[in-house]
């Protein structure tokens, strides 16, 4: 029996069959066409090629670029497709045509493949069967339904192979001729547009003379299609064809392995970034700092790296992790030294200054005391081995000393430092605070040139804006720079605005005006050569062992920071921030535009009345006052503790006491008075120091224990004594400071005499190892002792 289906069902069917072949239709193209890897390629802020890596499959494919030359276009519309604007992805007309040709020939001699259905077959990469063409033509019929005819060109243009390794028209342009592709010529673009159609048989270094004809051919038909006149083609017919693939610009290799490791995170999809970087200053500093490199060769110091960062709008201006050269593998070019992990040497001193500023813990010219420091085991030393007994806390700064420095964060405390850098942004703290201790403010920890430029950008971008944001703070000024070129520029949110910040802006002004008056240590008249009529806050640094040279420079427009060393982490001698990277910082500024100095933060600064000669604030005993812009927690610093009131003689002569003179007949006069270690050294370097007048004959002051002071060693020091050289045990020189140049001092140790010394008090001894007592007794009966060990050499 058999069944008999309704009209009605069978176009029921029918629809259903035609709703199916739609619905086929419409998903049979893959979203995304091209899967394959692309080459990371990073552009100046002006579009320009800085830098690119070949693919992941060994080709040079660039992302596909927004659009496609109007020459190649045109170019590829006459050689390959000229009815491409106008059929829906099917020639009918020129498959009709390549159909007859090829029977005639009686072989394939023509195709008549649309461009349409090309960038199908590129996408697929099947063996191509009847059925497999057919199949093409219908995913032709949906590209152009899904697309227009530009996008279709872009897709074509990106993925279209043109010889050897290259993919794409950018890649190719940059290949082949070493430039973009919106800068070629006719000629040129001609050339690379005849290369898609048999790729492996033509290309540049293959079949030149066949490449040259098919090139001539095609301007000869742009000429007959009116879109070039016939002399332009005649013209680009005697242009010479590229013999051989270019190497592509290397001009910024780090950050685009920077750019490859990070663009997940940074939410770019694609492996193209438009970079922030000026072309200009990254390509002058790439000579520069080869130009230095050759120079430090000579001593064995291989690499180096700078970094440029606009202050105004948070971008990275000039990336060079390294000199480049990865043909010399034994310079370890290829490390990024702005990421790399090194000692800074010195150039955490001005957060300390600052952050001391902000707390109200010492004013921009506090005296800070320079003489022999014994902390623990730790003692440390200034670059030049000196003292300075008393030095300005500003001046300590400029001159880098590292006594005053280690004194500072004594005061300070160095867990609270270590969490005052953490909250500046620097990453490489990994370890606990007493990891660290007071080394930390000499180069003990590690920071990489990146956080150590961002911490100094933010402070001078917080100190930019302390106007713009009516005495609030702006935590993103802290952020970390921008590399990647956005149209971001939204004002900051009010509701993010903070009322206190790391820095207040006061202490950060007063530290960028020491860091300005920069200097090396006993040896100023160096800096002439570094002399600018810009104005510059800067630091230098050298790690111990010189292992690494730095150098960070700032403006209110630009920080620059250099580093200069081994990647290696091996020292040389001369390796030190002033030698080295101090000239690399200076070059750079030359090649930056000069600007205005920071405006002073009026509202952020108090007029204070300071002591001239201590720094601190000004007692009543003070004499010379002068009044200075200081941060406002200025205020809560204490007033000078060393001007005193001393009683003298009518003739001003001898100290008294009213054991031996009337209190009417004193003279009472106020006096600069330093502690006896810190006069034994202030003394030598300020010839208008006056020391304490004697006490008069009869008169004492006894039981004040500030008459004399150990210089060295300091109490409960640990002293090792080394053998000399015929092996016996040498000796320690103790040495000891009076008030009274005229005083006789007696020596004891452990409560038996051992000498007695006038005028420089200095002994040479050498007691047994263990804990010892030494006790100094004057010709007045003023008492000082402190205990001291030594070393027991055969137990350590």
């Amino acid at each position: 029996m058999s069944i008999k289906i309704k009209p009605v069902s069978k176009l029921l069917i029918g629809d259903g069959i035609v709703f199916l072949l739609l619905c086929w239709f419409l998903v049979c193209l893959p979203a995304r066409l091209f899967v394959s890897p692309t080459s990371y390629v990073v552009e100046a802020s002006n579009g320009e090629l800085l830098n690119a890596a070949i693919a992941a499959d060994g080709q040079w494919r660039f992302p596909a670029a927004d659009t496609v030359p109007d020459k190649f276009a045109k170019c590829i519309v006459a050689f390959e497709d000229k009815r491409f604007y106008k059929h829906p992805g099917i020639d009918i007309l020129a498959m009709a045509r390549a159909m007859r040709q090829n029977f005639r020939a009686k072989g394939i001699v023509s195709g008549g493949s649309t461009l349409t259905m090309q960038t199908i077959r590129l996408s697929r990469r099947q063996d191509r069967t009847v059925a497999q063409k057919l199949f093409e033509t219908l995913l032709a019929i949906r590209l152009e339904v899904r697309s227009s005819k530009k996008e279709i060109l872009k897709l074509y243009a990106a993925n279209a192979p043109f010889g050897s390794n290259v993919v794409g028209l950018e890649a190719a342009a940059w290949r082949y001729f070493g430039r973009s592709p919106q800068s070629l010529s006719w000629g040129e673009m001609a050339t690379l547009a005849v290369l898609p159609n048999s790729p492996r048989l033509v290309h540049p270094g293959r079949n030149i003379t066949r490449l040259i004809t098919k090139r001539n051919n095609l301007l000869d038909e742009l000429a007959k299609l009116k879109i070039i006149d016939q002399a332009t083609a005649n013209l680009s017919k005697l242009e010479p064809v590229p013999g051989k693939p270019r190497p592509l610009p290397q001009d910024a290799p780090h950050l685009l392995n920077r750019f490859k490791t990070e663009r997940i995170s940074l939410k770019i999809p694609t492996t193209r970034v438009r970079s922030t970087l000026d072309e200009s200053l990254q390509l002058k500093i790439n000579s520069l700092l080869k130009r230095y490199n050759n120079r430090y060769r000579a001593n064995d110091i291989d690499n180096i790296a700078a970094l440029v960062l606009n202050v105004k709008n948070g971008t990275v201006m000039a990336y060079a992790g390294n000199i480049y050269q990865p043909e010399n593998a034994a310079l370890e070019s290829h490390v990024d030294m702005i990421k790399a992990p090194r000692s800074p040497g010195s150039t955490l001193k001005p957060l300390l200054y600052a952050s001391m500023l902000n707390d109200g813990l010492i004013l921009p010219k506090t005296l800070i005391p320079d003489i022999p420091t014994q902390i623990g085991n730790y003692s440390p030393q200034n670059y030049d081995l000196g003292y300075d007994g008393a030095i300005a806390a500003d001046r300590a700064l400029s001159r880098s000393l590292n006594i005053p420095a280690v004194r500072l964060l004594q005061t300070y405390k160095y867990p609270r430092f270590y969490d005052q850098l953490k909250k500046l942004g620097f990453s490489t703290l990994n370890q606990p605070a007493d990891h660290y201790g007071l080394s930390l403010i000499l180069g003990g920890s590690e920071v990489t040139l990146w956080d150590l430029a961002k911490t100094y950008m933010g402070m001078a971008r917080s100190l930019n804006h302390y106007n713009d944001y009516k005495g609030y703070y702006n935590p993103h000024d802290y952020d970390a720079p921008v590399y990647v070129q956005s149209k971001n520029t939204e004002k900051p949110d009010e509701n993010e605005m903070q009322r206190n910040s790391f820095l207040d802006n006061g202490a950060i002004w007063s530290t960028f005006n020491a860091m300005e008056e920069l200097m090396r240590p006993g040896d100023e008249g160096l800096w002439e050569q570094f002399s600018s009529a810009q104005r510059l806050a800067w630091k230098t640094g050298t790690s111990f062992g010189f292992r690494d040279a730095w150098a960070i420079g700032l403006t209110p427009d630009y920080v620059v920071c250099v580093w200069v060393g081994n990647a290696d982490g091996e020292g040389r001698p001369g390796l030190t921030g002033i030698d080295v990277a101090a000239p690399v910082l200076f070059d750079i500024f030359r090649q930056l535009p000069k600007g205005k100095w920071f405006e002073t933060p009026k509202n952020k600064l108090k007029q204070l009345t300071i002591c001239r000669q201590s720094g601190y604030k000004a007692s009543q005993y003070c004499p010379d006052r002068v009044n200075e812009l200081v941060p406002f927690a200025g205020e809560k610093t204490v007033v000078c503790p060393y001007h005193k009131i001393i009683h003298l003689n009518q003739g001003a002569a001898f100290r008294v006491t009213d054991q031996c003179v009337s209190p009417a007949d004193m003279v009472h006069q106020p006096w600069f008075i330093l502690p006896p270690a810190m006069e034994y050294y202030y003394k030598i370097k300020h010839s208008d120091y006056k020391p304490l007048p004697p006490f008069m004959e009869g008169c004492g002051d006894t039981g004040n224990n500030y008459v004399m002071d150990m210089i060295y060693p300091k109490n409960n020091a640990a002293i090792y004594i080394p053998l000399e050289f015929d092996g016996k045990r040498g000796k320690v020189v103790f040495t000891a400071t009076h008030k009274n140049a005229a005083a006789q001092i007696y020596w004891h140790i452990d409560n038996e005499y051992v000498a007695t010394t006038a005028h420089t008090h200095q002994l040479s001894l050498s007691p047994a190892p263990g804990k010892h007592t030494l006790t100094l007794v004057d010709d007045q009966g003023e008492r000082f002792v402190q205990q001291f060990t030594i070393l027991d050499r055969d137990k350590n």
